[in-house]
């Protein structure tokens, strides 16, 4: 009999292994799967490599992983806000790399991967230092119909952990609004992907036509309970 579903994030996260690329879904902290980030942390993998649309906010969360010092190299498109200073002093001291990627080409780059895609064309950054690889090196580039466009290579995670709404046995996902955001294309990214859930349901009780990440992406599912979204980003009121 299938069943994903998992005794506890900490079970979910113990094959995760030092220096692994690690997918983490959310928006700001619209979907981030704290649970399973502080599961991470407490597991003590180190020298990952995290991709994430942010760097994460205040003390918690993706931050306090930075903080907790098991991240090698962070790969996203929006790193600065008002409370990531936990990255800011990381990456300023230079304890941290930093890929910076343009959220279209971020979530193109890892959809490519679940695609199978070996590489595309996009325009995005031509002409830029977003144009450059690691070492300075410019990224090939082609015209194409009279424009401009530089080669992107999939991103691929050996885990995912991402945040969903409602899941079965078989890992069958919905999610709910704007926290859906990056799970889905980093489920499909991710050699292993561990999803957390509020609702576990009977099998045949989702609709098939509502669901957004089918069982066969997904590896462990780990059911939370429900708790408000912490605000990030924003300065208190005087």
């Amino acid at each position: 009999m299938i069943n994903k579903i998992a005794d506890s994030a900490a079970q979910a996260m113990a094959g995760v292994r030092d220096g692994a690329t690690v997918l983490i879904g959310g928006f700001g902290t619209a979907g981030i799967p704290g649970e399973l980030i502080d599961a991470l942390i407490a597991q003590g993998a180190r020298d990952l490599t995290v991709v994430n649309n942010n760097a994460g906010n205040a003390d918690h969360g993706l931050a306090a992983l930075l903080k907790a010092g098991q991240v090698r190299k962070i790969i996203c498109s929006f790193p600065r806000q008002v409370d990531s200073y936990v990255f800011d002093e990381l990456y300023r001291s230079g304890k941290l790399e930093l890929e910076l990627v343009p959220q279209g080409n971020l979530a193109e780059r890892l959809r490519a991967a679940g695609a199978g895609i070996g590489a595309f064309f996009c325009p995005t950054g031509y002409g830029t230092e977003l144009a450059l690889n690691a070492d300075g090196s410019p990224k090939e580039t082609r015209e194409i119909n009279g424009k401009q466009y530089v080669l992107e290579y999939p991103i691929y995670g050996d885990v995912a952990l991402i945040k969903a709404e409602t899941g079965d046995r078989w890992g069958n996902l919905t999610y709910r609004m704007s926290a859906r955001n990056f799970g889905p294309v980093m489920a499909t990214a991710a050699k292993t992907t561990i999803a957390t859930v509020h609702e576990v349901v009977e099998l045949g009780a989702l609709d098939p036509e509502a669901i957004v990440t089918p069982g066969i992406y997904v590896s462990h599912v780990v059911k939370i309970e429900r708790t408000a979204t912490q605000a990030g980003g924003f300065k208190k009121s005087a």
